[in-house]
């Protein structure tokens, strides 16, 4: 696994548990097939519940860019269908 995310200066001002669950959400993504990165998701977004954390829309935009800078076009279109997704299924604020 690529962690060279990880030295990222952006990361800074993100707490270590965020940090952790995200690293924790990144080795699973690179695990999962392509097909169920919905279910991934869904599960890391329990994870953090649980554990009391939220990610606001700033560190939620950075970790994405972080994250999809390796992936291949149809990934990157594929992780934009889920945000839409998930945006969705936020509601309204």
């Amino acid at each position: 696994m690529d962690i060279s995310w990880k030295q990222d200066p952006r990361l800074e001002d993100i707490s270590p548990e965020k940090l952790t669950l995200l690293t924790q959400f990144a080795e699973q993504i690179e695990r999962t097939d392509k097909n169920h990165l919905m279910e991934a998701f869904m599960t890391v977004n329990l994870e953090a519940q649980e554990k009391g954390l939220q990610f606001n829309d700033q560190e939620t935009a950075l970790l994405v860019s972080i994250l999809s800078s390796n992936m291949s076009p149809k990934d990157r279109k594929r992780l934009e269908l889920l945000k839409m997704i998930a945006k969705k299924m936020a509601g309204p604020r």
